[in-house]
């Protein structure tokens, strides 16, 4: 159940609470908006999940044991989609090996019920900092990637042989091109990339993968 009619509606860098007990959430909401924050609760994974799209911003606090899909089990499903989300593993069985595997897998924190307000508010902020500029790497490389789109085979061939640093004249012999076609692709590469030299091509290229 969503406690609140709202939806998900904001990039700003909101927080959403995801936990299956009420009185978690209730106290979580409270913390959260006396500090300012914009908390929304829902009461299970799925219900979360399928209110979610690729734009929000943000900070997850989930559970780490609910029914169904538990807050690890999110976490991975929120990597899998390549969502700028950061999550905070909340759970009232503190473990070291699971906190071990919460911050492996991604998670910014894993935290203890009871929480200390303090530690709670201060792992949020880092969590929608660090969610902000996931955002922004994650729209650079959306962009860098609809502009690779746009070159042609051959381009994208000659982008290839620059990126291992091979010379003009080597990209000709081993094209099978004339060094001036070779030279003619690279200005096309460079101006479709938007890109200005070969080293912001490199960087730009090794950032997909």
């Amino acid at each position: 159940m969503h406690d609140q009619g709202t939806g998900l509606n904001s990039d700003k860098g909101k927080v959403y609470i995801v936990d299956d007990d009420p009185l978690v959430r209730s106290s979580l909401e409270h913390t959260l908006a006396s500090a300012g924050y914009e908390p929304e609760k829902f009461a299970t994974a799925s219900h979360f999940l399928g209110c979610l799209t690729p734009s929000h911003v943000g900070c997850v606090l989930a559970d780490y044991r609910m029914p169904g899909m538990d807050g690890m089990a999110l976490q991975e499903e929120l990597t899998r989609r390549n969502s700028p989300l950061s999550v905070i593993i909340i759970t009232g069985y503190p473990e070291v090996s699971l906190a071990v595997k919460a911050i492996q897998s991604g998670a910014i924190n894993f935290i203890e019920k009871p929480f200390d307000r303090k530690t709670l508010l201060d792992d949020v902020a880092t969590a929608i900092a660090k969610s902000r500029q996931r955002a922004v790497g994650l729209r650079a490389t959306k962009a860098f990637e609809e502009r690779l789109a746009m070159l042609t085979d051959r381009e994208r061939e000659v982008a290839e042989q620059l990126v291992m640093g091979r010379t003009n004249r080597q990209i000709a012999e081993h094209l099978g091109l004339s060094p001036r076609t070779v030279e003619i692709h690279r200005a096309h590469v460079m101006e479709k990339l938007e890109v200005a030299n070969l080293i912001d091509l490199a960087r730009a290229v090794g950032n997909l993968h």
